[in-house]
């Protein structure tokens, strides 16, 4: 039993180790610049590890995109206002969209990628649509509800996708990459305020 639980700790300590290292790697260099036997060596783990846990490196790219939005939702979900419950809307929908640029930022291109990589790639009939991948849906959900809390009269699923989808165009990530992360979130909360303005 004890051997068990050790195990299970040593494989969380790896995941926790991996996704690190991922993230780190991602400061300097876009995901497809990336390989496996990096995230490997940095992370202090053999590279089998790696693709035992994740498969893929496009796997890998979802499943630290995946922490990073639980993280998030954890704060939208139980955290202090305005991120958490116990704001009016307006102020968590810009506490939310810093947050997400704050990710993104973090995280270099990774959700460009990640939308890239949803849209390009075959999806089985009885998958999810292109482009829809769980981190994505989850943010919009959000957004949208907070725009339509606002502004009722708005197409607030509408103006989520085209908040959500600017963090995804190659100009964006060019500034991204130049560390213009805090004039990013400016732009944003400007754009999103006129938009839910009265």
């Amino acid at each position: 039993m004890a051997e068990g639980r050790r195990e299970r700790a040593d494989a969380i300590r790896n995941r926790r180790a991996i996704l690190r290292a991922t993230e780190e790697l991602l400061a300097g260099h876009r995901p497809e610049q990336i390989s496996m036997e990096q995230v490997a060596a940095a992370a202090g783990v053999g590279k089998g590890t790696v693709f035992h846990r994740f498969g893929s490196r496009m796997g890998l790219m979802l499943a630290l995109m995946k922490e990073r939005a639980l993280d998030l939702d954890e704060a939208l979900r139980d955290g202090p206002p305005p991120l958490g419950p116990g704001a009016p809307p307006r102020e968590r929908m810009l506490a939310f969209l810093d947050a997400v640029v704050a990710v993104v930022t973090r995280n270099k291109s990774l959700l460009a990628a990640l939308g890239h990589a949803a849209a390009t790639t075959p999806k089985a009939p009885d998958q999810d649509p292109p482009g829809d991948h769980p981190v994505y849906r989850s943010w919009h959900g959000h957004l949208s509800a907070l725009i339509a809390e606002q502004r009722p009269d708005l197409d607030a699923e509408l103006l989520a996708h085209l908040l959500l989808g600017s963090l995804q165009s190659d100009p964006v990530l060019r500034l991204m990459e130049q560390g213009e992360g805090q004039r990013l979130a400016d732009g944003l909360r400007e754009l999103a305020t006129s938009l839910v303005a009265r």
